[in-house]
């Protein structure tokens, strides 16, 4: 396909690369003059001398600019229309300051595809968990405006179902409660507005706070609690406060979803590498391998009825994997169906050196 080039008010009927006719221009012009002040010359020789060398000046710059300088314009097109099927490493010599500039040009394009797929999942994770907030909201705001309504509608003065119906008012308003810390907590950790602090601290006692906590529900579902943990344990380090609500976060699910007459044990036991493995082990339903590499998915429900008929509000374990997170631990969690799951992670022996001081 032909094409027409200008350079001022003069138009060629084909492609002529214009930077590399401007440079030929000027050592054409150079040579004919530096040849012309010669004695023997004549303005013809000069001419043509000049001519000839602008030739080859004109025919080295196109070799040496041309393909390149179309990469440069192919990527930089791409970029403007936020489309990268050309983005591909630069060939050839890149040692001067053109294949530098393609280089450059190149990397750019992959700092910004590389930003735009950042933008592109972070806008969709924000209409997801947008959605999933309505959805959580709306279940306990539906059911408390109902059971309101039903009350001011004359079952206020019915002794039999008053207290009923405002008992479950509260349980709703309850889990409106839990959902807004949770959605506080998460927010506050992802964003670096909670301030992880470190110290030492020993596991019997928290143990014995996560079984004050929760006690009572354990015995309201029929679960017992154990412990099974080493009687020489040593101190570990990290933020205890938050460290407990990991425990008690697990120790919840393991409660939440086993069956009555069943078991949790919370462990503690030393390792070989310096750290303390501590797991929450259960007896209960178990979860389907499938589902394991979701769980701490925000608002990842294995079982939905059953979770949210406890109270639960999908954000549990996405608080202790950002909280372990914090403290450069991971949970691992191995399960069974029917059989039962544990939960487990480390904290060090030794001060975390990641972790402000307390």
């Amino acid at each position: 396909m032909s094409s027409v080039a200008s350079i001022g008010s003069f138009r060629f009927p084909f492609s002529v690369n214009r930077l590399a006719l401007k440079l030929s221009g000027v050592v054409t012009l150079a040579t004919a003059l530096t040849v012309a002040v010669l004695p023997s010359a004549s303005l013809g020789a000069a001419a043509g001398a000049g001519l000839g060398v602008g030739a080859v000046a004109y025919a080295a710059a196109h070799y040496w600019l041309q393909r390149r300088l179309q990469r440069v314009r192919r990527i930089l097109r791409g970029i403007r229309r936020h489309t990268f099927e050309d983005l591909t490493p630069p060939t050839g010599a890149t040692d001067d300051e053109l294949g530098l500039l393609l280089r450059e040009v190149y990397r750019t394009g992959q700092t910004l595809e590389n930003e735009i797929q950042e933008l592109k999942e972070r806008e969709h994770y924000r209409r997801e968990f947008i959605g999933n907030v309505s959805h959580e909201l709306k279940t306990p705001i539906f059911s408390a405006q109902g059971f309101a309504e039903t009350l001011l509608d004359g079952a206020l003065n019915d002794e039999e179902v008053n207290r009923t119906f405002l008992q479950k008012i509260l349980n709703n308003v309850t889990r409106l409660e839990n959902l807004a810390r949770d959605l506080s907590a998460i927010t506050k950790i992802e964003t670096g507005e909670m301030e992880m602090s470190s110290e030492d601290f020993g596991l019997a006692e928290m143990f014995e706070e996560v079984r004050d906590s929760l006690e009572l529900k354990a015995e309201e579902n029929d679960v017992t609690l154990q412990f099974d943990r080493a009687e020489d344990l040593p101190v570990v380090y990290g933020d205890r406060s938050r460290i407990r609500r990991v425990l008690v976060n697990l120790a919840d699910n393991a409660i939440k979803y086993n069956e009555a007459g069943g078991t949790v044990k919370l462990g503690a036991r030393s390792t070989a590498d310096d750290t303390v493995r501590i797991s929450v082990e259960d007896d209960g339903i178990g979860i389907p391998p499938d589902h394991l590499p979701r769980l701490t998915e925000r608002f990842y429900r294995v079982d939905k009825s059953r979770s949210r008929n406890q109270g639960g509000t999908g954000l549990g374990l996405a608080i202790v994997k950002h909280i372990l997170a914090a403290h450069d631990r991971e949970l691992r969690v191995d399960s069974t169906p029917g059989e039962g799951s544990t939960f487990s992670f480390t904290l060090p022996t030794t001060p975390f050196s990641s972790l402000e001081p307390a």
